[in-house]
């Protein structure tokens, strides 16, 4: 079996690169007589289609950490961590029809823009703060890492090259074009992602079948290691402390969900670009919809990659190029890139593409959403008040470039984690229990106040800090000992709000804050389509649960 690339692979991924990088220099132009303003730059001049906020909704989430993160979950523990992409589809709905009335109502450019408006700047400020620490820190370093480690093993590109050629990649168009670039080129990554996605998956299943197919491959897996199909861990599994039980369903995996795609600049973004709030939520939907699909092209492979090891059969059909990078449970985020080796010529061009599809898409995102919190809430707050517009897209532009240069010097620094994706989950479920407690009283219960917001987004961060390192052995009692890491976040969130409630009862003495947010009925009236849309995402929801609910 040759795992090396042929020249097909080389001519198909070059095509790649050039289609993404001249649609994205393309929508950066400037429009004749038209000088881009900070509207064109951080929205897209708030002209986005549905599809086109659909697909960018995916393209932005689906990254390295899901391609090969999520993989090697599924090889380390299987099915259940594809709870994240199905409890995702829901929570889109929540997001489409309870929190994007009020986000497209306010005007909004950024979620720390919204805490102004409903609070204050200094709270503005440390959310701005907390953000843009994430994004650099934790968000762009780990997707430059895996996505370099997936180059270092595929291709043998040392670490160090592989960062700093995917930092230039994105930067080519999404520093100069903003969001336009990278929602449009963003429509193009969906259909590399997925296309590609779904060859490896046909790859795997078709390579423990012995050749007959997907289907047979998917029957072979589920009756040779049924375990790894379980969506409800029991306590014994060696993966509960990742993924706790029925504390997935009802815990801290809605804090983990909510934050991410109602309180995240970069997911949040692509939305509050939409011509209006309907095409805003029919692309809304279609995220959702892809989303039910997506755990097929990031889970089932690494699932399928664990038989594949564990079958001393298939792995010696592999030949001895089956046993280089081998992925085992220590290292489990080797799956994918394992895989990948194994594809024909020109699909595995097709394959490689869609993971640098996948880390690219997600790198411009979150490049153009660091530069607009940075930009739109710091910069013109504190900085320079009376920025012109051309000022303000410049400021943009350096201010990503500074993020995705301190990115690229972390991003080696995270080898030897594994698991990446749970290590991207754990360290962002320190601040967003927090974030979410904040808005969620901010958006629905009127009586919440600055001071009370204050007090709580700054006490969540040692009450979760206290969860990760309470030394053991204090009580018997679950709160003084070390609990799964999405326990820790749904207690977070829980004693977070307590708190904000309080302060605020204290303060207000049970009168409604003038800040408060009036709301009616009619702002959460949604169309046809999204209702009934809705629906059918729930019932392939109970579907999915009850197929596999073990």
């Amino acid at each position: 079996m040759n795992t090396s690339f042929e020249f097909l692979d080389y001519f198909i991924f070059v095509a790649y690169a050039i289609l993404i990088l001249s649609v994205g220099l393309w929508m950066s132009r400037d429009k004749k007589g038209h000088e881009k303003n900070a509207e064109d730059y951080f929205l897209a001049g708030k002209s986005l289609p549905w599809w086109a906020i659909g697909a960018s909704l995916i393209a932005a989430n689906i990254s390295a950490e899901q391609f090969i993160g999520m993989s090697g979950s599924g090889f380390a523990s299987g099915l259940a961590i594809a709870s994240y992409e199905w409890m995702a589809a829901l929570t889109l709905l929540i997001v489409g029809k309870f929190f994007l009335p009020i986000f497209i109502e306010k005007g909004l450019y950024t979620i720390p823009e919204f805490v102004e408006k409903r609070y204050s700047t200094n709270l503005k400020t440390i959310l701005a703060v907390f953000w843009i620490a994430l994004y650099v820190f934790v968000n762009l370093a780990s997707v430059l890492y895996l996505g370099a480690l997936a180059l270092e093993t595929i291709m043998g590109i040392p670490m160090m090259y592989g960062v700093m050629g995917l930092a230039l990649f994105a930067a080519a168009y999404s520093l100069y074009g903003g969001l336009s670039a990278v929602a449009w080129t963003d429509v193009i990554q969906v259909v590399f992602l997925v296309l590609g996605g779904l060859a490896t998956t046909y790859l795997a299943l078709n390579t423990v079948s012995g050749g007959e197919g997907v289907v047979a491959g998917i029957k072979t897996v589920y009756e040779t290691v049924p375990e790894r199909f379980a969506m409800i861990l029991d306590e014994s599994h060696p993966e509960f402390k990742n993924l706790p039980g029925i504390g997935v369903l009802v815990g801290g995996m809605w804090v983990a969900n909510l934050y991410y795609w109602g309180f995240n600049q970069y997911i949040i973004q692509r939305t509050l670009a939409a011509k209006s709030l309907r095409e805003a939520q029919k692309g809304i939907l279609l995220a959702a919809f892809l989303k039910l699909i997506i755990p097929l092209i990031v889970v089932i492979p690494g699932i399928a990659a664990y038989l594949m090891v564990n079958n001393p059969e298939i792995l010696g059909s592999l030949g001895e190029a089956g046993l280089q990078n081998l992925p085992s449970t220590e290292q489990a985020d080797k799956a994918y890139p394992w895989l990948l080796q194994f594809l024909p010529a020109g699909l595995k061009g097709v394959a490689f593409a869609a993971l640098a599809a996948a880390i690219v898409s997600s790198l411009a995102s979150m490049l153009n959403s660091t530069s607009t919190i940075f930009t739109m809430d710091i910069y013109k707050q504190y900085i320079n008040k009376e920025a012109s517009s051309k000022q303000t897209v410049t400021m943009g532009r350096i201010s990503a470039a500074v993020a995705l240069v301190v990115a690229c010097i972390m991003a080696p620094l995270l080898g030897g984690i594994d698991q990446a994706f749970q290590f991207i989950q754990e360290y962002t479920g320190v601040v967003s229990p927090g974030i979410l407690a904040v808005f969620i009283l901010g958006l629905f219960w009127k009586k919440t106040t600055n001071k009370a917001a204050i007090v709580g987004a700054l006490a969540s961060i040692p009450i979760a800090m206290y969860f990760k390192v309470a030394p053991k052995g204090w009580s018997t009692s679950p709160i003084f000992v070390d609990i799964p890491f999405m326990d820790q976040m749904g207690y977070t969130a829980i004693l977070t709000m307590i708190v904000i409630i309080a302060v605020s009862l204290m303060q207000n003495k049970g009168e409604d804050d003038p800040k408060g947010i009036p709301l009616t009925g009619k702002l959460f009236k949604t169309g046809p389509v999204f209702n009934i849309g809705a629906f059918a995402v729930m019932i392939i929801l109970v579907v999915l649960y009850a197929l596999f609910w073990k």
